[in-house]
């Protein structure tokens, strides 16, 4: 299975929420942080906020954290609602694509079995599991930002 660009950012954006849960981020930090891009990333912010998996604020103190705890999302939901849109292969697209092995293929089932074992993996994984923090915050148990202060 290959997740989109768009998932696996997506996926990126939120284990790194969850391994600070209390912290509200920036679109810019995170793009910056995993050097993805910032208008890509805000594409991605916008529909997980649809999703309901993260909560946004607008203004000065503005960015977004999770909407729910970690323990309480899923990898599977997420991977599932960012997918929906992308069949497989072909012959999974809603207008049925245009295969010409398709009234007799033997392996759609096949592959209909193997995608539904990849997201019933997924969904036994929360983000708990996969939580993110920075390298610097994991190496010191501090923030960069209080890193930076105690050099000054």
């Amino acid at each position: 299975m290959r997740l989109t660009a768009f998932t696996d950012y997506a996926l990126r954006a939120l284990m790194r929420l969850a391994g600070e849960p209390e912290r509200t981020f920036t679109t810019d930090e995170i793009a910056r942080e995993f050097d993805i891009s910032r208008n890509h990333l805000t594409k991605v912010v916008r529909e997980l906020a649809g999703g309901g998996f993260i909560a946004t604020q607008r203004g000065a103190k503005g960015g977004f954290r999770l909407a729910r705890p970690a323990e309480k999302i899923t990898v599977g939901e997420v991977v599932k609602l960012l997918e929906a849109r992308h069949a497989i292969v072909e012959c999974f697209r809603s207008d049925g694509g245009g295969c010409v092995l398709t009234p007799r293929c033997r392996l759609k089932s096949k592959l209909a079995l193997a995608a539904r074992a990849f997201i019933s993996e997924l969904d036994r994984r929360t983000l708990a599991d996969c939580a993110y923090t920075s390298p610097a915050r994991h190496a010191t148990g501090r923030s960069v930002k209080s890193a930076r202060k105690r050099a000054t």
